[in-house]
């Protein structure tokens, strides 16, 4: 989504706070942070970042410069404590999305490391994947969380949190995370497909055939483990 656009859905759905992840690089919502400035300072941005580390994904918040992807779980959640950033775990369960899932042998291992997880993802497809996040929560005693993981503007102010005041700072957020009284998930199935068709004009235009080719023999894989 180009500034412009993601800064007006924000406005338009009443959200004057956003947290922006984009993947492996904090460089994108550091940007976005001046461009709201620039523009009345009506949103307020949360500089983050979801890192791949060697096990799936992790989320840094509160972040200030990028923390390079690839690294073990510890590493990367030593890096984000080095910033005094909130560790944060995205979607723990999503058999879609398994390679890039923190394996729970993880989660349990730095449960204590772990500020929040989340409960319900805005991508989630299928209500078992909510249901399994939140046993999850549950089992480790993490603070739950909803996460939007918007990837398109028709995503934006589908799944939101509620905090109690402005400007959020690490210990509002959590404090909030902590009373939290999440939303009723909403999910909008296509926008997956609006991401893949993305993802594949990208290849296009970049002429990576054989990228492209793995895409495909990659989704066509996942399809059928489906039915097995």
């Amino acid at each position: 989504m180009p500034f412009w656009l993601l800064y007006k859905k924000c406005l338009q759905h009443g959200i004057d706070c956003i947290a922006v992840t984009d993947h492996n690089t904090a460089e994108g919502a550091i940007a976005f942070r001046r461009y709201c400035n620039e523009h009345g300072g009506k949103v307020h941005v949360i500089i983050g970042e979801e890192i791949m580390t060697t096990e799936g994904e992790i989320i840094g918040l509160f972040l200030h410069e990028t923390i390079p992807p690839l690294l073990t779980p510890g590493e990367t959640i030593a890096a984000i404590r080095k910033q005094q950033g909130i560790v944060y775990v995205p979607h723990p369960y999503d058999k879609k999305r398994h390679r890039s899932v923190l394996k729970e042998k993880y989660i349990e291992a730095f449960r204590q490391d772990i500020d929040c997880i989340e409960c319900h993802n805005g991508r989630n497809d299928a209500p078992e994947y909510t249901v399994r996040q939140q046993e999850i929560a549950s089992r480790y005693r993490l603070l739950p969380v909803a996460g939007e993981d918007a990837h398109t503007p028709f995503e934006i102010g589908r799944n939101v949190m509620t905090v109690p005041e402005l400007p959020v700072t690490g210990e509002i957020f959590l404090r909030a995370a902590g009373g939290a009284v999440l939303p009723e998930p909403r999910y909008a199935g296509f926008v997956h497909h609006i991401t893949k068709a993305d993802r594949i004009l990208k290849f296009i235009l970049r002429g990576d055939v054989v990228g492209l080719c793995r895409f495909i023999a990659k989704k066509i894989i996942q399809k059928l483990s489906q039915l097995v």
